[in-house]
């Protein structure tokens, strides 16, 4: 839990249709994550590639649980083991197919 919010920690991770890449982070909040970075307010590498969509989430109790898993997904690329990870398909990714399926 957070020392600050008493709330626990989400790992998330984002979906750029229009780049075709992943985003990992860490929030008390993955949905208000996701409207700061499709605001794109902040000069970030996310404001580049809106807009954004939520496709996976895990809760954490605490702040070092979640970090560890992040430097995990992030270490992996998008490749295999990501998506064992997550339990995202695969194929919902793949050049030419939407994250819905499309």
């Amino acid at each position: 839990m957070s020392r600050v919010t008493g709330k626990p920690y989400f790992l998330y991770v984002l979906w750029s249709e229009r780049a075709r890449r992943f985003y990992i982070g860490i929030s008390d909040d993955p949905r208000r994550r996701l409207e700061q970075h499709n605001r794109g307010t902040h000069r970030s590498w996310t404001a580049r590639y809106r807009p954004w969509v939520l496709v996976h989430q895990e809760r954490y109790e605490n702040y070092h649980s979640a970090r560890r898993n992040e430097l995990l997904l992030k270490r992996q690329k998008g490749g295999e083991k990501f998506f064992l990870l997550t339990g995202l398909d695969a194929r919902r990714f793949r050049t030419g197919a939407g994250p819905l399926g499309s």
